[in-house]
């Protein structure tokens, strides 16, 4: 079983930094890819950023040059370090895990931005 826990979000003004968490236990394999995503109200969920067990990452354009996604494979955790926060970022963030035999979600973190 796996479980997804997400830590970090909060409220924090335009222009502010935050970092999220994600640590990741059961059965996650050595080679997976990690990441998150964000959905909006009344939008749908989009991504943010991946990163694989090999360490290399993607980043949505809207986000590319502010946040920085990196993991820590000892401790099995993702983090996304999110710099010059817009309004626009406003949305409940979840972590991701792929692995070959599947696909979890965590339960979600909310982070607002206010203008």
């Amino acid at each position: 079983q796996v479980q997804l826990v997400e830590s970090g979000g909060g409220l924090v003004q335009a222009g502010g930094s935050l970092r999220l968490s994600c640590a990741a236990s059961g059965s996650i394999g050595s080679i997976n890819v990690m990441g998150w995503y964000r959905q909006a109200p009344g939008k749908q969920r989009d991504l943010v950023a991946t990163i694989t067990s090999g360490g290399s990452t993607n980043y949505a354009d809207s986000v590319k040059g502010r946040f920085t996604i990196s993991r820590d494979n000892a401790k099995n955790t993702v983090y996304l370090q999110m710099n010059s926060l817009k309004p626009e970022d406003t949305a409940v963030y979840y972590c991701n895990l792929d692995v070959i035999w599947g696909n979890y979600w965590g339960q979600g973190t909310q982070v607002t931005v206010s203008s």
